[in-house]
C-alpha cells in the first residue's frame, strides 16, 4: 500500500468523509487530507506539495500526493483540467495550477506535466457510459475524477495524456507561504537567494539571538522569517500571501529593534 496524501480547499466534514471513503475503496486505505486555507492557498498548497515530495529523499518506497486546487481564473468552462507527473518513484495527481506547481518547477526541476482530458480518459479505460457521463459534467470532479486518474496511474495503465510545460509564473518578490503554529513564516525560495534589508541571515533557530527577528533555512530548504520566543507573524501583522521587498523588510527589521528589550 502507497501513503497517501491529498492536499485539497474541499474539506469540510462532509467533503473528508466522502473522500476518505472513495479512496479507500479505491487504494485499500484512507488518505492524509490536507487543508488548502488561509488568504492565499496556492502558495500554501506549492510549499505543502513541495515539502511532501522532500520528505521522502532517502527513503524507500512510493507515495501518493493527490491536489485540488483550481486556479482562480474562471477561465475553463467546466474547471481546470487534472494531470499527473512522477518524481523519481512518487505519483503526483493534481488540478492543472501553475502557481500551486511552481515550487515543484522551480526547485525540482518538474517543468512538465501530463495534462488529462476526463472524457478521454474515461473511453480509454472502457468506463461505463452512464456514470462517465456523470463524472464529466459534475462539478466534483476532484472526487469522482481525481482518485480513479491515480489508481490508475499508479497501477501503470494506458491513461491518454497531453505533455504539457508548467507555466512561468511572475516573480513579483518573496512571498510568505506558510504561517507555522509557532508563528514563523515560511517564504517561498531558499535564504542565499533573499536580500532583505535589515534582516540577518542565521544557520539556524538558536544562533539567532533572543527576542531578534532572523533568517533561517526551513525544513524545505527554503527561507523562514522568524523571531526566537515570539511570533514572527504576530508581532510584524504578517499573513500568507504577503510580499517582502527590500522596504518592508527594513520596516519590520526596525520594528522589532524597537520592540526588543535593551
Amino acid at each position: 500500500m502507497y501513503p497517501i496524501t491529498y492536499l485539497t480547499d474541499c474539506f469540510d466534514g462532509n467533503a473528508r468523509a466522502r473522500l476518505s471513503t472513495r479512496i479507500g475503496a479505491l487504494f485499500g486505505q484512507s488518505p492524509t487530507i490536507i487543508a488548502l486555507d488561509g488568504p492565499d492557498p496556492e502558495s500554501f498548497a506549492a510549499l505543502t506539495l513541495l515539502d511532501c515530495l522532500r520528505s521522502t529523499e532517502g527513503l524507500a518506497g512510493p507515495t501518493i500526493t493527490l491536489l485540488n486546487l483550481a486556479p482562480r481564473d474562471g477561465h475553463w468552462p467546466n474547471g481546470v483540467p487534472f494531470c499527473f507527473f512522477r518524481y523519481g518513484e512518487h505519483l503526483v495527481a493534481s488540478t492543472f495550477n501553475p502557481r500551486a506547481l511552481a515550487l515543484v518547477r522551480r526547485e525540482l526541476g518538474i517543468t512538465e506535466v501530463f495534462v488529462t482530458d476526463i472524457a478521454e480518459v474515461l473511453d480509454a479505460v472502457d468506463f461505463d457510459p452512464v456514470q462517465a457521463e456523470r463524472i464529466v459534467t459534475t462539478q466534483f470532479r476532484s472526487l469522482w475524477y481525481l482518485p480513479l486518474l491515480a489508481r490508475w496511474v499508479a497501477d501503470h495503465r494506458a491513461i491518454p495524456s497531453t505533455p504539457t510545460p508548467i507555466p512561468v509564473t511572475p516573480d513579483e518578490g518573496p512571498l510568505v507561504t506558510v504561517i507555522d503554529n509557532f508563528g514563523n513564516c515560511k517564504l517561498d525560495r531558499a535564504p542565499a537567494e533573499l536580500k532583505l534589508a535589515g534582516i540577518p541571515r542565521y544557520p539556524h533557530l538558536t544562533a539567532v539571538p533572543r527576542n531578534q527577528l532572523g533568517l533561517i533555512p526551513g525544513s524545505s530548504d527554503v527561507a523562514e522569517l522568524v523571531i526566537r520566543g515570539g511570533s514572527a507573524a504576530e508581532v510584524l501583522g504578517l499573513q500568507q500571501g504577503d510580499r517582502l521587498d527590500d522596504h518592508r523588510a527594513k520596516n519590520l527589521a526596525d520594528r522589532v529593534s524597537l520592540l526588543a528589550p535593551q
